[in-house]
């Protein structure tokens, strides 16, 4: 692999420039703030551990700060942007600051909650400065959609990571905390200070670091049974378990059945299972529809 230009990657008189000549001015409702630090984006690559023989999917590279870190690692990268601007203006930046890794790029014009294929080999690692207000639905839909991602790391808002990050018991964990658990071992990876950023957010950002499970926790029931009762417990979290999935169960009585069934107390609430326990839950429902007597034909 021939070494890139030592000034190939983006500093902050970079950005602001490229930014300049395309009209770019970020935008709230797109949660853009674009990475200025080119020892942040080379920080994240490290952490993310990415290999020679990886093949990246980055979701929202923005002017490319962080892509280009990426293809200085990665066998390749692709980044799949929503942004019309940005997505036009990505592969001629790549071409004009790396040129010897240009044909190891491919760009994604789309929404990333759209996105079910990718071109060329599957991708092994997905590394991405998600935007705040998609992080959590994103990074889900991306997991689901390409089991062959092994390794994730992200950068969130430091609230999103904590949750994202949280045991049970934990007063932050909750829904993306399960979710997230479903698929992987989910820890905190660092934190990122506001300087690094522009324009500079007003919170402060941590990074997620996600390992795939060699499989998900063991059950009959689907993911979407599954996560069908951790929303349910988790919309009313400050109610018993009894009473937050009785909308779920049918009833209270039959909500409380299931919970002792599956070896968890009524009395519980949400925040205090583990991915494995709602799994059971919703498995003594499944086995509960399937004993019901069927109504008899007139």
């Amino acid at each position: 692999m021939t070494s890139p230009a030592p000034d190939a990657l983006l500093g902050p008189a970079d950005v602001r420039e490229l930014a300049d000549a395309l009209g770019v001015r970020p935008t709230k409702q797109r949660g853009q703030n674009f990475v200025i630090d080119a020892n942040t984006v080379r920080r994240i690559v490290r952490t993310a551990g990415v290999r020679p023989d990886d093949v990246v999917v980055e979701v929202g590279p923005g002017l490319g700060s962080l892509t280009l870190a990426l293809l200085e690692a990665a066998d390749r990268v692709i980044a799949v942007e929503i942004d019309d601007v940005l997505a036009a203006a990505l592969p001629a930046t790549v071409t004009a600051r790396m040129p010897e890794r240009a044909d190891r790029f491919a760009l994604v014009h789309s929404d990333a909650m759209r996105v079910t294929e990718l071109p060329g080999p599957a991708p092994t690692a997905l590394v991405a400065n998600l935007p705040y207000n998609v992080a959590v639905p994103v990074l889900l839909h991306m997991l689901e959609t390409f089991p062959s991602i092994e390794r994730t790391l992200v950068m969130v808002q430091a609230e999103v990571a904590d949750r994202l990050a949280a045991p049970p018991g934990s007063k932050v964990y909750g829904v993306p905390s399960v979710k997230a658990n479903w698929y992987a071992e989910v820890k905190r990876a660092g934190a990122i200070g506001r300087k690094v950023f522009w324009p500079a957010p007003n919170v402060d950002s941590g990074l997620v670091s996600l390992v795939r499970r060699d499989e998900p926790p063991k059950t009959t029931a689907t993911r979407r049974e599954v996560f069908a009762v951790v929303d349910a417990a988790f919309a009313q979290r400050r109610k018993t378990l009894r009473a937050a999935l009785a909308g779920w169960a049918g009833s209270a009585a039959e909500a409380e059945s299931a919970l002792v069934a599956a070896g968890v107390s009524p009395q519980a609430r949400g925040e205090s299972l583990t991915v494995e326990e709602f799994a059971r839950i919703a498995e003594h429902k499944q086995r509960q529809q399937s004993e019901e007597p069927e109504e008899p034909v007139a």
